[in-house]
């Protein structure tokens, strides 16, 4: 048996606490236990009662007279330690409670500490506490300590949420989103929100997964819970809140810099495919396109409009969220020509109003069009749906035409929330097409699903290589650090180590000119250090340049040999304490401090997720073809992310961050030109 079945599939429940004081969660639970139908034996606890809300009311668990599944804790704080306690000795099989747990324990500790000592020896779970509950809603079973629609449908979203007042929130959607399990994890004593994540990927009903989160506190069991979601092909959309800096930390590298609070969470979910959103608007327009089990069938979006000017919002908007409007082909053009009126272009977006004669036709055509069209892997009929004089729903009609020829996804995209009207909508969400519900929103849900198809085209993550290095020694020095790149195959250009202006002649003249000075201090930002001295093209160049920064900075340098010209990329890793090495891509050299352009990935990557994540970058433009020059090779840029990859795991254990700046990446190769260690405190 699961260990959370006896909380979530309970088949007896006491109420230690029950009431009939209006507004009281004593109350508020009896009263939701009853709306949901529960089937099983409700055992009422109050020693000031005999009987309540018609039920028969006992003064302690012990009078009940036999081992309950659930007992839900609906009193104070100054009473959970004790009724917890009772729990444990009646043979509870788990607990719910709503209280804040603050405050000191009998012992003196933390009372929260004590509850989950209390807890974890008798190896009973707990659903909160500082929580509303949950509900089982295919169950019947409502355990919550405040007020809820009583007429919840059974469906596929479970959503689980730190946040108790989103919990009851989506709960009063009013746009047909149906939940089979709605938990609100509170403090998590004991009971994590992965435990409950991994317990709904067992249900049959779990279609989709909706997560709002402001902390993990078990970093491993999240981990393990989202790849078997990914494993089983149930999605995952994640609201993460509490990322945003809360002051500059002084930092040694660029890459942790660049990390900063959220780099974790972007990589997790990249590497997990959980679609990650940044509105509970966002969530409920994704949770209710991807709720539908349909799934898109190629990387593109298909619109029929009823209006130039939101054709051209549209195109706009799917530009900037970055949803993909394919052409169309011939034979899809000719389907759509024949039907539109004269003035109208047969393309994608299509606007499909011209007179309006036979307007419902003409819809149904063109959407039917792009259904069948193999460049388009979901069709969005964007319309405002507002109120009509007469009530025919003509345009509700066409989409759920067209959506039962079709097993694309089939969508109504409407531009404003507050027009849409309920009549239409109905009749569209109870065909099972959904209405999106803006047209931002409506976009990024689609942006959504178009990336799960892309991922989903992903080979599996290929084997790591073979470890060429072993950084675990510990990395002291530019030369050292440059030892470990090239014994992982990342490329670096020829050099020498000198510690004289004799060895940087010697040096310089085995290399050939033009060579690049750099001292080999550890000094941040060698540039503008002086540190650094470029495209010196002799034998008095470099005695000039070696003197001065031998001066300046002490008399040892590495002598390197040119490098190709080309895009400068940042590469570095962080160790996070939770979930370990994050390997951090950005724009580079002085570009690393000016834009914020970074991908962060966890390691190890093959071949295709390096090219992925290269791609995210906003100066992934500039490897292609600028002005008639070359483009830059991306496939060697890739390589160097695999190698640097496999140099990140190793180096996690002693290593707390790296910096790769710049990876120059050239027409012909990618070449590293300097790198930073730096050793954990």
């Amino acid at each position: 048996m699961n260990s959370l079945d006896p909380m979530l599939l309970a088949r007896s429940v006491a109420v230690v606490g029950a009431s009939e004081r209006p507004g009281s969660v004593g109350d508020q639970v009896v009263r939701q236990l009853i709306s949901g139908g529960f089937a099983g034996p409700v055992h009422l606890v109050n020693p000031n009662y005999q009987k309540l809300h018609g039920l028969r009311c006992v003064p302690d668990l012990e009078s009940i007279g036999e081992a309950v599944d659930l007992v839900v804790l609906a009193v104070a704080n100054a009473h959970l330690e004790d009724g917890l306690r009772q729990a444990v000795k009646v043979g509870a099989r788990s607990a719910a409670i709503f209280a804040s747990c603050h405050g000191e324990a009998s012992d003196g500790t933390p009372l929260r500490s004590r509850l989950n000592q209390i807890a974890e020896d008798a190896a009973l779970p707990i659903c909160g506490g500082n929580g509303m509950g949950f509900l089982n809603i295919e169950e019947g079973l409502r355990v919550c300590g405040f007020y809820q629609p009583a007429a919840l449908v059974p469906g596929g979203v479970t959503f689980l949420s730190h946040s108790g007042s989103l919990f009851s929130a989506l709960l009063h959607n009013r746009r047909g989103i149906r939940f089979n399990l709605v938990v609100s994890t509170g403090l998590e004593i004991n009971t994590s929100m992965d435990r409950f994540l991994t317990w709904a990927l067992e249900r049959e009903s779990t279609r989709v997964v909706a997560l709002f989160l402001e902390t993990i506190r078990d970093p491993a069991g999240f981990r393990a819970s989202l790849e078997a979601a990914a494993a089983v092909d149930i999605p995952v959309v994640a609201l993460k809140v509490g990322v945003s800096a809360t002051g500059q930390k002084a930092v040694a590298t660029h890459s942790e810099a660049l990390a900063g609070d959220d780099a974790v969470y972007e990589a997790l979910f990249d590497a997990c495919g959980v679609h990650r959103v940044a509105s509970m608007d966002e969530m409920a327009d994704t949770l209710e396109l991807l709720s539908t089990g349909r799934r898109a069938t190629a990387f593109g979006l298909g619109a029929v409009h009823d209006s130039g000017g939101e054709r051209a919002m549209l195109i706009d908007t799917a530009d900037r969220v970055g949803v993909p409007l394919p052409q169309l082909t011939q034979t899809s053009r000719d389907r759509i020509a024949a039907v539109l009126d004269p003035g109208l272009e047969p393309a994608n977006p299509v606007d499909a109003w011209g007179t309006g004669r036979d307007a419902e036709d003409v819809f149904g055509v063109c959407l039917e069009a792009l259904a069948d069209d193999p460049g388009i892997g979901a069709v969005a009929f964007c319309v405002d749906l507002t109120p009509e004089e007469q009530e025919d729903g003509a345009y509700s009609h066409s989409a759920i035409e067209v959506a039962g020829k079709t097993t694309k996804p089939v969508m109504v995209l409407g531009n404003l929330t507050s027009t849409l009207d309920p009549y239409q909508t109905g009749l569209l969400r109870e065909a099972g097409v959904p209405v999106l519900e803006g047209t931002v929103t409506g976009l990024q849900a689609v942006r959504h699903l178009l990336e799960r198809h892309r991922k989903s085209s992903m080979s599996a993550l290929a084997p790591r290589l073979t470890p060429a290095g072993d950084p675990s020694s510990g990395v002291d020095g530019q030369l050292a650090a440059f030892e470990v790149l090239a014994a992982y195959g990342i490329p670096i250009p020829a050099l020498r180590s000198v510690t004289s202006e004799a060895e940087a002649l010697a040096g310089a003249a085995d290399i050939g000119y033009p060579v690049v000075l750099k001292t080999a201090a550890a000094v941040d930002h060698k540039t503008e250090s002086q540190g650094v001295v470029l495209g010196i093209g002799d034998e008095d160049s470099l005695k000039d340049a070696y003197r001065d920064m031998s001066e300046a900075l002490g008399t040892e340098a590495i002598v390197f040999g040119s490098v190709p010209s080309g895009v400068e990329i940042g590469m570095g890793m962080v160790n996070d304490s939770q979930f370990g090495p994050v390997v951090i891509l950005s724009a580079g050299g002085t570009l690393i401090e000016v834009i914020a352009d970074r991908v962060a990935i966890l390691p190890p990557v093959d071949s295709p997720r390096a090219r992925d994540a290269l791609d995210r970058l906003a100066i992934r433009r500039l490897f292609d073809r600028v002005r008639g020059g070359p483009p830059m090779n991306i496939d060697a840029l890739a390589e160097v992310v695999i190698r640097f990859s496999e140099l990140a795991i190793d180096s996690a254990g002693t290593v707390a961050a790296i910096d790769v700046n710049p990876v120059i990446v050239g027409p012909e190769r990618a070449v590293a030109v300097d790198a930073l260690f730096k050793g954990n405190a």
